[in-house]
């Protein structure tokens, strides 16, 4: 048996005899590697393994809690689990009711024997003119229309994003960030050996002024911003500050990677790429509008930096399916594309109104938007982020902690971020309850 299962067997016995309890949190990979002598990608091995089996939830660098077990008589809050199915909010997947009906209709004619041979071929960097053309409408707003022949593709919208900062910054590279960010980001960073820059923001977003004064430090290669539907804060920058920002960089000469990924939920304020086109590079992708499993990942990029920007594409091999993008042109073409984004815009305001039902006057703060699938929660005093996500496990709920998306490891927020889209919506309001009830009832469970 391998290495990795042996120690993910050993954990499974701990829990299964109650050594390790419902919320209890695993050692940081890299702890328990040292402690047991094993190499690092053997102990992530045995923690996926773990999470494979649905032992425990979280990933590295937010967590690893054990997942909830049959409820046991205790009134602490910390160790009381619930007894329905767990709800996992930090997934953030959106489907809309009825999505594979709609879906099925566009797949028919691509099944054709001719039709199949063509969207089996590897798709270049710059796929094809037809979905160059119906890329750049779908991402059209009302002051930018996105060149066709300055589009570019990856197999997902992650990739998108590690394709734009690989073309950007060398080893060694300061990317200024918003001080909350994607985590995913964070990794990208570490495994470009870039540094990232935490830069600060306000109520209308980031400020333009501390990416001058982080420039001023050492020069930032890059800044990778989320204007539109912020993840985790849901917050969207104005057009003001937008301009602002624009300004800001286009003096400084510093490129820009932004991630429009959830900017579909919202009215289609245009990017920063409509205001400094010659340093924007605009992240999107299909995945959140239409189904988590069609990955396929957009990239406009400013025409001078096409070649650049492809030759990274297919050096990281990010290329998109070519399959996913024609099903996706057809889509677009259908109208299916537009009914499901409407679908999933009513879908996210009814959820978030669900937050406001069960959160509002809990304590604490929660910062939202109505068109959001996602909310941050800034806790009530004395919870911390790492005992409330225990709490949160115990009772078979899963919520990332705020300093998964904190670039500062010295500025931590006790906060967490609700991931509202993934679980059915009776799922949902149970889960937003007993969050409420833990939240009032204090680490102590009283």
């Amino acid at each position: 048996m391998d290495a990795y299962r042996r120690i993910a067997d050993r954990i499974a016995e701990d829990i299964a005899a109650g050594r390790l309890r419902p919320g209890e949190r695993l050692p940081p990979q890299r702890k328990f590697a040292r402690r047991h002598g094993i190499a690092a990608s053997t102990a992530e091995r045995a923690y996926g393994e773990l999470v494979r089996r649905g032992l425990v939830v979280g990933e590295v660098g937010r967590g690893t809690f054990v997942r909830a077990a049959a409820p046991e008589p205790t009134g602490r809050a910390l160790s009381e689990p619930a007894t329905a199915a767990p709800v996992n909010m930090e997934l953030n997947y959106p489907s809309a009711p009825g999505q594979s009906e709609l879906l099925a209709p566009a797949l028919v004619p691509i099944l054709r024997p001719d039709a199949l041979t063509e969207a089996l071929r590897p798709a270049p960097a710059a796929g094809t003119a037809p979905v160059r053309e119906a890329v750049a409408a779908l991402l059209a707003t009302r002051g930018w229309y996105p060149a066709p022949d300055q589009l570019l593709f990856t197999g997902n919208a992650r990739q998108a994003i590690a394709t734009a900062l690989a073309s950007l910054v060398r080893p060694g590279g300061r990317v200024g960030v918003e001080e909350l960010t994607y985590p995913l980001v964070k990794e990208i960073a570490a495994r470009l050996g870039s540094r990232l820059v935490p830069l600060a923001t306000d109520e209308g977003g980031l400020r333009p002024e501390a990416i001058a004064a982080a420039h001023r430090t050492a020069p930032l290669s890059a800044l990778y911003v989320q204007p539109t539907l912020h993840n985790p804060t849901s917050l969207t920058t104005g057009e003001a500050r937008r301009r602002q920002l624009a300004e800001v960089v286009t003096d400084l000469d510093i490129p820009v990677v932004e991630d429009r990924i959830w900017s579909f939920l919202a009215d289609p304020a245009d990017p920063l790429a409509a205001y400094a086109p010659h340093l924007t590079h605009v992240v999107d992708g299909l995945s959140k509008r239409v189904a988590p499993g069609l990955t396929a990942g957009f990239l406009v990029v400013p025409a001078h930096r096409v070649g650049a920007v492809a030759g990274a594409v297919r050096s990281g091999g990010w290329s998109a399916g070519r399959f996913a993008l024609e099903a996706g042109v057809r889509w677009m073409r259908d109208g299916t594309v537009g009914r499901l984004v409407a679908a999933k815009r009513e879908d996210a305001a009814l959820r978030q109104r669900l937050v406001a039902e069960h959160l509002g006057g809990r304590g604490g703060r929660v910062r939202s938007d109505p068109r959001a699938y996602f909310a941050w929660w800034e806790l009530p005093a004395p919870w911390r982020a790492d005992t409330f996500t225990a709490a949160a496990a115990a009772h078979g709920i899963a919520v990332t902690p705020g300093p998964a998306f904190a670039v500062d490891p010295n500025r931590t927020p006790d906060a967490v971020r609700l991931g509202l889209a993934s679980a059915p919506v009776p799922d949902l309001e149970r889960a937003l309850r007993t969050l409420a009830d833990v939240a009032g009832a204090g680490p102590s469970g009283r």
